[in-house]
């Protein structure tokens, strides 16, 4: 079937530009929020923009390596991704092997260079689960021979990262995951069911650690613990109030200067409202809603149900996390921890983002169309 599609030569240039702004925008406000932090720490204003850019331009070379990968190679390769992503959360476990930032040991690396494995398995999974729906269709109605064996994968993947703690990212893989399977043709009364167990699950999840109660007590009245859990959302809603319509003006950020912690990272949305206002924060929030926009197009049109899955899968993941990071600055959700897709400071989730960008791209080069040779 794979070698009678018909490529087009060129990519969704529309998806394109909406990915520049994002970039571009994300350098900007990285080095923006970051720079006051950065010459304190390291004597340096420019140190998170220069390993910014950098990594901006990495990861801009793998998407455009990614682009020119034929999508249907991913389905070759599926299970040996997936066995990699999986071997690579097992080792950040290991004391001594995964390093501990914010209190989650999330990352393996020497010294300044390092990658976070639940990063690589959203992308290996996502991968995954189109190539295994893909090809069992047929049983995703049945309880026992298709939803079970997905969630008990899902789930497994889930529970490794919980082990580092990152609820973030475990919320925005385990609902991408259940978008996927919705997609696929899932039956509705499986994830009713599923609702309510998940319930439970996250009842006791919360229950179990201490500092996810707090979490909870925090969001619902930060001003209880002002200097302590409620320190974080009391300062990103203390920069995105004043910001008004039109902002203070590019730079010009009070909480910038140590009060709302490492700006540039998940609160960033917190320094854009601040400084480029209502208006500012708008056009970022339209961004990723045209993103979107463009996946569901590419979606429509992908000439077969992996491809389809693949990008519902990697649509869903950046719009989760966008949505999920956007929450929790303004207040509407707990903190979880999770940064903002192309925007936020970071080496390993930037890169992986935009890798999943350039199989989109790729996807987009095809139509349903197809020819024999």
């Amino acid at each position: 079937m794979f070698n009678k599609l018909k490529e087009q030569q060129k990519p969704d240039y529309i998806l394109l530009i909406i990915l520049s702004l994002l970039l571009i925008a994300g350098i900007v406000m990285v080095f923006s929020s970051s720079y006051i932090w950065s010459e304190y720490k390291f004597n340096d204003a420019f140190y998170y923009l220069k390993r910014q850019a950098l990594f901006a331009g990495a990861g801009i070379a793998a998407m455009i390596f990614f682009m020119f990968i034929p999508y249907y190679t991913w389905k070759k390769y599926a299970k040996m991704i997936l066995f990699i992503c999986f071997i690579l959360l097992l080792l950040v476990l290991i004391p001594g092997v995964g390093m501990v930032r914010g209190g989650a040991q999330s990352w393996i690396g020497i010294g300044a260079f390092s990658i976070q494995p639940s990063e690589f398995m959203k992308l290996g999974l996502i991968i995954f689960l189109a190539s295994l729906l893909s090809e069992y269709q047929k049983y995703i109605t049945s309880l026992k021979k298709g939803f079970l064996p997905c969630l008990l994968l899902i789930f497994t993947a889930f529970g490794l990262i919980m082990l580092q703690p990152d609820l973030g990212t475990g919320m925005v893989l385990v609902l991408t995951c259940m978008i996927m399977l919705f997609v696929a043709g899932a039956k509705l009364s499986h994830f009713f069911g599923l609702a309510g167990i998940g319930v439970i699950g996250f009842i006791g999840l919360i229950a179990s650690a201490p500092y996810r109660i707090n979490r909870i007590t925090a969001f619902l009245n930060p001003w209880e613990d002002p200097l302590g859990h409620g320190f974080q959302i009391i300062q990103s809603l203390y920069a995105i109030g004043p910001g008004g319509l039109m902002g203070l003006g590019l730079g010009n950020s009070l909480q910038k200067y140590f009060y709302l912690p490492e700006p540039q990272t998940d609160f960033i949305f917190a320094i854009i409202g601040e400084e480029l206002g209502f208006i500012g924060g708008a056009m970022i929030i339209i961004l990723f809603f045209l993103l979107l926009w463009r996946g569901i197009k590419i979606s429509l049109e992908a000439p077969d149900l992996f491809s389809r899955l693949l990008v519902v899968g990697i649509s869903s993941m950046l719009a989760l996390q966008a949505m999920i990071n956007i929450s929790v600055v303004i207040g509407l959700i707990p903190v979880t921890g999770i940064t903002l897709p192309f925007l936020s400071y970071g080496g390993s989730s930037l890169t992986l983002t935009l890798c999943s960008v350039g199989i989109l791209l790729n996807i987009s080069k095809y139509s349903k169309s197809m020819e024999s040779k």
